[in-house]
């Protein structure tokens, strides 16, 4: 391994070289706009029909991101840009065939693989956060928020106002955006960061205003300069929404001592989620009686012969809204940890220079998953999290500091965690992160633990080249009880290393290799696992990508060790404009974790398939097609001197489909039916044989992020039969006998913002 380590770092200095060498495009224009003030607001209609209007500022000077490097754009657009003293305005002219426009009628939020236009805000003009507001051809919106050197936040919701149309040779779209949905700071005169664009589906094509280029660091930095606004604010912005909710379920009781049985529940309870803005820049968001369900439904992923935990994203507004204040380079806040909480609290925002986050939550899901008679049965856990950064810029680069902490305690019990990291942009696109945290912990029993965890990294992303050298350090005696931290006792050094040659025109864009090593070692210095990874990308226009790799890899498993390769197959398309596919074939080598009782743990042959198809009939219904499945089967090297290679040891297959109906921009209904079986064969696993069917009907009627009406019907059936006078009185059966779960519910939430 230490060969192929020193190959590794080779490749990333060549792989520097070359894209230090690659030339700057000549094209450079105009980054600053004077934008004028009009008394009289903009309406859809008079850019359909060429209403005199007051003079507005007008951009069409668009330059492609990508698959192009500042070349113009290929379909003509033109944003008219104007504000008085309560929204801005901003308008898009965007040509085009109507027949060859990607776009449909959708629900907020979910317009990301449409064609679309796009406005960034830096308000702070600190070249470092935005706002992002995007509108598809119908006037359906999205937005969130943007941070340079972390993952975009779609969770950002606020109010604002988007209209849009079809017309003979393109569409045009309108967006009003009130200052009060903004925060930005007291002052008479305002110069904000902008950046204006538009995405053209069927090419892959991003182009924007100003010139950005991949060649060059971040994004929010690389925005231009919209000045001219005078007397606005934001206002007072207090905003409440008041819910209520009605509930009538039916579920499955099975304590782990006593009889199981089925119980119906009605519940109706209403709370409210109120929001302060402080200072304009700070948001106090306090949520009484809150509910914290969530709507969305959780992607199927297997969970089946996992060695570690499977992440599955938060859902829930409230843990969604403001989380990137919270987002460390180690997942030291979760906020599914968070089961079921009776108050929330947060407050965020950006003062200068320094980011500040702070949330409380009530959680009741530690006391109700006690047994009774246990400390803390019925007893609620108080979770604290806290976060403060400084940022600095220095000669156009941004760095960071910050430092995070979180607690939970619960019937005696503790973990406290603190945490420093930093951020610093180094020459050209080289970005170093790194994290120092500390833990200390008194368990239930008692025991006290405490432990330090390290990650540091140093990124490159360019056009071409891309670069990541990762190091990873955890103690075993780490905790982090609101953290996502699957694995512990590991000293982890990974790279990753890619080049891709990239062409600005015709049907291939681009197409290189990529390398990915890792090696760990447990901190007695044992092997704990390796492996190597060469793979080879290519990518078309119309969202067509394929890739192939190859794994060699070593694992270390109850005082074992496997060599486990494996080779996959990527492929997915958006060729047709009603037609995406997405596939992923796996054959290889896999650790039977699960072994039945008195086997070792032994190497098996798997093969999965991970496909998606999504059918767009229509401009309003969306259907979608999941199919997973994974299997194990004997091989010859599992070492089972009485296995045939080929016998089953385990099948999982999880399906989904999932209809959406867009009768308006307002009213939408879904559908979701979602099948997951395990059938094992227990000569060779303890895995037990489930199955499982779930029904998922909800309609929606959304004015806005805040008012809106829920009407759902959940059921699940799984393979279990209840007869009281059996011992046991639940136990498997081969079809899906019992509903174990059903539920009617009703949800009105209604916001009020003064």
């Amino acid at each position: 391994m230490g060969l192929e380590l020193k190959r590794l770092l080779l490749l990333l200095c060549l792989g520097n070289a070359l894209a230090m060498a690659q030339p700057e495009p000549a094209q450079e224009q105009l980054r600053r706009l004077s934008i004028p003030r009009v008394n009289r607001a903009p309406r859809l209609a008079d850019f359909l029909n060429g209403t005199p209007r007051e003079a507005e500022l007008a951009v069409s000077d668009f330059r492609q991101y990508s698959p192009g490097d500042g070349i113009p754009i290929t379909q003509p657009t033109t944003a008219y840009l104007s504000y008085d003293s309560k929204n801005l305005y901003v308008a898009f002219v965007c040509k085009d065939d109507p027949r060859l426009i990607r776009a449909r009628l959708a629900k907020h939020d979910q317009i990301l693989t449409d064609d679309r236009v796009i406005i960034n805000i830096d308000t702070f003009l600190d070249r470092r956060h935005m706002y992002w507001f995007d509108i598809n051809p119908y006037g359906v919106q999205a937005d969130g928020n943007i941070t340079d050197g972390v993952e975009d936040s779609p969770s950002w919701d606020t109010l604002w106002y988007a209209e849009g149309r079809v017309t003979e040779d393109g569409y045009v779209v309108l967006a009003a955006i009130p200052f009060k949905s903004l925060r930005f700071p007291a002052k008479s005169e305002h110069t904000w960061g902008l950046i204006l664009g538009r995405y053209i589906q069927r090419n892959n094509e991003i182009a924007l205003w100003p010139y950005l280029s991949s060649r060059k660091p971040g994004w929010v930095q690389q925005g231009g300069d919209l000045d001219g606004l005078r007397e606005i604010s934001p206002g007072r912005n207090l905003q409440f929404i008041p819910y209520g909710l009605y509930s009538r379920s039916r579920y499955l009781d099975a304590p782990p001592s006593g009889t199981p049985r089925l119980l119906w529940d009605t519940e109706a309870r209403g709370g409210v989620d109120a929001k302060v803005v402080l200072k304009d820049a700070f948001t106090l968001d306090v949520a009484v009686n809150p509910d914290f369900s969530q709507v969305e439904s959780d992607e199927p992923q297997v969970t089946v012969n996992q060695r570690y935990e499977v992440y599955f994203p938060e859902k829930r507004p409230f843990f969604l809204e403001n989380a990137g204040f919270f987002t460390t380079p180690q997942t030291l806040f979760f906020s599914r940890r968070i089961a079921d909480p009776r108050l929330g609290a947060r407050l965020t925002g950006k003062l200068g220079t320094w980011s500040l986050g702070a949330m409380f939550a009530d959680d009741r899901g530690p006391g109700k998953t006690t047994p009774a008679g246990a400390a803390g049965h019925g007893r609620s856990s108080p979770v604290g999290v806290f976060r403060l950064q400084r940022e600095f810029t220095r000669n156009g680069r941004n760095s960071s500091l910050g430092v995070m902490a979180t607690s939970q305690e619960f019937a005696g019990s503790f973990n406290h965690v603190y945490a420093m990291d930093a951020q610093w942009q180094v020459l050209g696109n080289w970005l170093f992160q790194g994290q120092a945290a500390g833990s200390k912990t008194r368990e239930v029993d008692g025991q006290r633990l405490t432990g330090p965890s390290y990650r540091a990294g140093f990124y490159h992303r360019g056009r071409h080249f891309i670069s990541e050298t990762r190091y990873l350090d955890v103690s075993p005696n780490f905790r982090s009880w609101v953290g996502f931290f699957p694995r512990l006792d590991i000293r982890e050094l990974r790279q990753r290393s890619g080049y891709q040659w990239r062409y600005d025109q015709g049907w291939l864009q681009s197409l290189g290799p990529e390398l990915t090593a890792s090696i760990n070692y447990d901190r007695q210095g044992r092997l704990r696992d390796w492996n190597l990874v060469p793979e080879f990308r290519m990518s078309l226009i119309r969202g067509t990508d394929l890739s192939i790799y190859h794994e060699q890899a070593y694992e270390l498993y109850q005082g074992r060790g496997f060599r486990r390769p494996l080779s996959a197959v990527r492929f997915r398309t958006e060729w047709l404009s009603w037609l995406w596919i997405q596939v992923q074939w796996f054959q290889g080598a896999a650790i039977n974790y699960n072994p039945s009782s008195g086997l070792p743990p032994f190497l098996g042959q798997v093969k999965r398939l991970e496909s998606s198809l999504t059918l767009r009939p229509d401009r309003r219904l969306q259907i979608e097609e999941t199919y997973l499945f994974s299997g194990l089967r004997t091989g010859e090297k599992s070492g089972l001197g009485a296995a045939e290679p080929g016998e089953v040891i385990f099948q999982n297959h999880l399906f989904r489909t999932k209809l959406n109906y867009q009768f308006t921009r307002r009213h939408s209904l879904r559908f979701i039916a979602d099948y997951d079986s395990v059938l094992p064969n227990s000569k060779w696993t303890s895995l037990s044989k489930d199955k499982r069917l779930g029904l998922d009907v909800l309609y929606t009627y959304m004015l806005n992020p805040g008012t809106a009406v829920y009407i759902g019907f959940t059921d699940q059936r799984e393979n279990y039969r209840l007869d009281p006078l059996r011992s046991p009185a639940l136990y498997r059966t081969t079809s899906l006998d019992l509903s174990t779960g059903r539920q009617f519910f009703v949800k009105l939430s209604y916001l009020l913002r003064f």
